[in-house]
This record gives structure tokens, C-alpha cells and sequence, in this order.
């Protein structure tokens, strides 16, 4: 068995899962609330009593020992995150085979043991998956013999939310004052060069006016039009993402550009009748083929999801037993479509984007944009 992998989505490709469904199954999928403050009691007590509660219900369902006991060394590994945040646990055939961190906590604790691992709530808290920098400018040793003190700057590149929880690329650097119109040209370049590496949509500037000021002035052309320029709001909170109250008030709500990009290209292909596919049906169908690009899908809320039958590979899911049957797949059983469409997404290497509905609403909250369109001839 693999070693458990790193949490890093690219473009909600996905990518980060596959060592997870190259497992032949069964499999274990946790999700639990490892925060440690705001408990009102001892967190290492409250934690334990949460994963006897998970660790029932896995019993209850039929879950091998091995797994439970790889599940339950692995809970509450991350004490070293502050604040709100939680755990999603993946094991297979007794070992651990992914660890996600939450940037919140799973609004309820659950455990679940079957074919297929429950990913969807992991990949959904990656979402927006928003590009950026931060960059927070302010003083130190002002008030001390060293000389007129010094210009600090420190500057996270990351993608938000996930950066709440795992630490995006820093850079922290001292500046002499009097240094410091020289000094920001130098570090303006490195924020250009972080910027590009990473696709950066904005840079969220904070700090002390003049020194930002200078700073902005001296990016180059291409990043300087993207700056958002806030007020500090508080030193920076260590373990978490920099200037996160102003990032997570920023980016409420909103979709990274790329999504944005991809829901005007399916809203271009729908209205000609080119190579979209919308509603569960056409979707399930596109995906049987490997026609799936990008994959839309609208959160449902607390509604229950539907159910879809799959077979043993990736693109073997289908709305009914008979249908799936009919293609020559034989062994059939019925699944939550979270489920079969995660695997089908990673199987085929498509995209997904969860398009909230006051941006698109899709009929059955699913809908794709194809790789190609059908031939006429071809078409029902």
C-alpha cells in the first residue's frame, strides 16, 4: 500500500485522489471536527468521545479492524492547526491511504464503510480554489535604537480556502527604511515572479500606507492592475492563512476566474446546441463515454442525494440496474452519485466545477461541457 498522499487540488482536476481509487476497495471515509479550541472542556476528551461515536458506526457497518485502527491513530493528528477546522481519513484494506484538512469543520461528524470512498465533501471545501497573493507591510523596531527601524514584509502565495489549513509558499523579508523605494522594486519583481508561478488573480495588500503605497507603485504592469489594497485588521494569526479575515471576507461568495471562464464556455455551447450536456441523464452519458471535459454541479443543500448504478470501472455508472446491464456489465450494485461521479471524474480526467445556483442553475444540478460535440448523425 501506498504511503497517504498530500492534499493538493490543481483545477479541480482532482488529481490528488487518484492513489485513493487505485485502491480495489473496500474503504473507510471519516470526516470529523479536530478543532481545539472553543470546546468548552478538555479537546483531547471531546475528540476521543467523537471518534468512539464514528468508530461505532464503521463497526456497525461492517468495517475491518485494521482500517478502523489506521482511521483512529490518525484523528486529531493535527493539533498543531488553530481555529475551527477538521479531518477527512481514507483508509483501505488497513491502511491509511489519504488525509485531507478541512478548512471548516464537517457541519456533522460522519463515518461511512463501502465500495466506493465518500470524496465529494472533501472536494467541496477546496472550492473556489481562488489563486492569490497576500501581502501584509508593516514596521518593526520603530521605537528603538535601530536606527529609524525597519519595513517587514510578509507575503503568502496560496489558493483559497484550503490555505487556512495548509500553509501556502511565504516570504517574509526586512527592509531598512531608508532602503526601502529600492528594496520594494526588488521585492515587487519576486511578488510578480510568485504571482505568475501560481496564476495569481489578486494581490491583497495591507499594512502601513506609505510603505504599501511604494510597494504598489513599484510592481510591475501586469500585477499592479490586480491589487486590492485593505486595512491590516490585526497582526497575522500564525498556523493560518495571512490576512485570512480579509480574505475570507473577499472572496465570499465568489468563483475563481478559471470556473467563471468555463461556465461562460458551457452557457456558449448550450445555446448553440454544441458540445454541452445538461440534466443527469445526458451527463451519466457523456461520462459512460469519456465525453466529459468538465463536470457542473449545483450543491443540493441538505437534500438527499440520488443514487446511481455503477460497475467495476471508473465509467461504468448508469441511472438504472437494466441500463448498465445492458452494456455487458455484470457486476452492478446501487451508489450515492457523489460517489460514482467523483470516481468517473478521476477515472476519465475530467474537471469539476461547483457552480452555485445564483450563478447557473442546471436541471438535476448537473450538467458538462464535452470534449466533443456528437456527429448529427449520431444524434437521438
Amino acid at each position: 500500500m501506498p504511503r497517504p498522499q498530500a492534499v493538493v487540488v490543481v483545477a479541480m482536476r482532482l488529481t490528488f485522489l487518484e492513489p485513493l481509487y487505485k485502491q480495489p476497495g473496500p474503504f473507510v471515509s471519516v470526516y470529523v471536527d479536530t478543532s481545539r479550541e472553543g470546546t468548552g472542556g478538555d479537546p483531547d476528551v471531546a475528540l476521543a468521545l467523537r471518534w468512539r461515536r464514528l468508530r461505532d458506526t464503521l463497526v456497525a457497518e461492517g468495517a475491518d479492524e485494521d482500517s478502523i485502527t489506521a482511521v483512529g491513530g490518525t484523528v486529531g493528528c493535527d493539533a498543531d492547526v488553530p481555529g475551527a477546522h477538521g479531518q477527512a481519513l481514507f483508509t483501505a484494506h488497513g491502511a491509511l491511504v489519504l488525509r485531507g484538512e478541512l478548512p471548516d469543520p464537517p457541519v456533522h461528524d460522519t463515518a461511512h464503510f463501502g465500495a466506493l470512498p465518500d470524496t465529494m465533501p472533501l472536494i467541496a471545501q477546496h472550492a473556489p480554489e481562488i489563486p492569490y497573493l497576500a501581502v501584509y507591510v508593516h514596521y518593526t523596531g520603530r521605537h528603538t535604537v535601530e536606527a529609524a527601524g525597519r519595513v517587514h514584509v510578509e507575503a503568502e502565495a496560496g489558493r483559497w480556502p484550503l490555505t487556512r489549513v495548509t500553509p501556502g509558499e511565504r516570504l517574509d523579508e526586512r527592509v531598512p527604511v531608508a532602503d526601502w523605494p529600492r528594496g520594494a522594486e526588488r521585492l515587487g519583481r519576486l511578488l510578480a515572479a510568485q504571482a505568475l508561478r501560481i496564476g495569481a488573480e489578486t494581490l491583497v495588500l495591507a499594512g502601513d500606507t506609505w510603505a504599501r503605497g511604494i510597494l504598489a507603485r513599484r510592481l510591475p504592469g501586469r500585477l499592479r492592475g490586480r491589487v486590492t489594497t485593505v486595512d491590516a485588521g490585526g497582526v497575522p494569526r500564525p498556523g493560518r492563512a495571512l490576512l485570512e479575515g480579509w480574505l475570507e471576507r473577499l472572496f465570499r461568495g465568489r468563483m475563481a476566474a478559471h470556473d467563471q471562464a468555463l461556465v461562460g464556455a458551457l452557457l456558449a455551447q448550450r445555446a448553440r446546441r454544441g458540445a454541452a450536456a445538461e440534466g443527469l441523464a445526458d451527463t451519466v452519458a457523456a461520462l459512460q463515454r469519456g465525453q466529459v471535459g468538465t463536470l457542473f454541479l449545483n450543491d443540493r443543500g441538505h437534500s438527499a442525494p440520488p443514487v446511481l448504478w455503477v460497475g467495476p470501472e471508473p465509467a461504468h455508472l448508469a441511472l438504472t440496474e437494466g441500463e448498465l446491464r445492458s452494456y455487458g456489465v455484470r457486476a452492478v450494485r446501487r451508489e450515492h452519485a457523489d460517489a460514482a461521479l467523483a470516481r468517473a471524474l478521476v477515472g476519465t480526467g475530467a474537471e469539476l466545477v461547483l457552480v452555485p445556483e445564483r450563478w447557473l442553475r442546471l436541471r438535476d444540478g448537473a450538467g458538462a461541457l464535452l470534449r466533443y460535440a456528437d456527429s448529427p448523425a449520431s444524434s437521438p
